[in-house]
């Protein structure tokens, strides 16, 4: 019996805890909800709710004097905003990811995500913004059971082709640009994996955040988190002959690769092609 309560915690088939809550850290019923809202007491990830106002909130695209806006104002004003907070919020720790809601309901518009590498440093920041203001506006800050972002977004809105739109009840994560993303996530990459997890101040060079990645990918795996086998890696972490492994039904068919010759039997086998060649008349 608790092994199948366990198995279906957060999902549809949970008829005593709310399963959007639990995914995305809000519902469209609030407190009214017939389902319960586990509240975390600690989490790395807080939520601040309805925090970002688009300029164009009343009808998308225009302002409320009903001008018509440049989109390209808009995701100006956004990525405006996003510095702001990330600035803000990384004084109290590393920040692993920084999601704003594009959704449009009242329960998710503006709501703004950021996920602290440890609980602590989100602890820290939620004491810090109790009793803030933001551009006139109270700051509404709370721990949020979201951890895996994944399980929270609307894979149709990445896509292009959600038919709910705005009011979809996942989470529609407003992007920014690759400059800024770069600017303010790019500066940690040297210090993953060091237990000060001090920060820098300026960006780094391209090409060393371009070496520390590739070397993380070769100590790590690839991106979908699939470690590399090291019988086929040399010392280098380059696969041998270039080529990866194969199963071993089809590796019966096809002959190993030839060995690499040294440098002592490459000269030796140059000084005999020498001698014959003098050898003929």
């Amino acid at each position: 019996m608790a092994e199948h309560l366990a198995s279906i915690f957060g999902t549809e088939k949970d008829r005593v805890n709310c399963p959007f809550y639990f995914k995305i850290g809000a519902c469209r019923h609030g407190d009214r909800c017939s389902r319960l809202h586990n509240r975390p007491t600690i989490s790395p990830t807080i939520l601040l709710s309805n925090m970002y106002q688009r300029p164009d909130m009343i009808t998308p695209g225009v302002d409320p004097q009903g001008q018509p806006i440049d989109p390209r104002k808009i995701q100006e004003h956004f990525e405006d905003f996003y510095e702001d907070i990330y600035e803000e919020l990384s004084k109290f720790g590393e920040i692993e990811s920084l999601n704003v809601c594009d959704n449009l309901a009242d329960h998710m518009i503006g709501n703004v995500y950021a996920q602290f590498r440890e609980e602590d440093q989100a602890a820290a920041a939620l004491q810090a913004l109790q009793g803030r203001f933001y551009s006139g506006r109270p700051i509404i800050a709370d721990f949020s059971p979201v951890t895996d972002f994944r399980e929270a977004t609307c894979r149709q809105y990445e896509e292009n082709n959600c038919n709910r739109g705005g009011y979809c009840n996942f989470m529609h994560v407003k992007v920014i640009g690759r400059d800024l993303r770069r600017k303010l996530f790019g500066s940690y990459r040297k210090y993953r994996g060091h237990r000060s997890r001090s920060r820098s101040g300026s960006p780094r060079p391209r090409r060393d955040r371009d070496r520390d990645r590739h070397r993380d990918r070769d100590d790590n795996g690839d991106r979908n988190g699939r470690r590399p086998d090291r019988t086929d890696r040399d010392v280098g972490g380059r696969r041998k002959h270039g080529s990866p492994k194969r199963s071993h039904s089809r590796s019966r068919s096809r002959s190993p690769p030839p060995a690499r010759e040294g440098s002592e039997e490459r000269r030796a086998r140059i000084e005999q092609w020498n001698r014959e060649r003098e050898e003929k008349p």
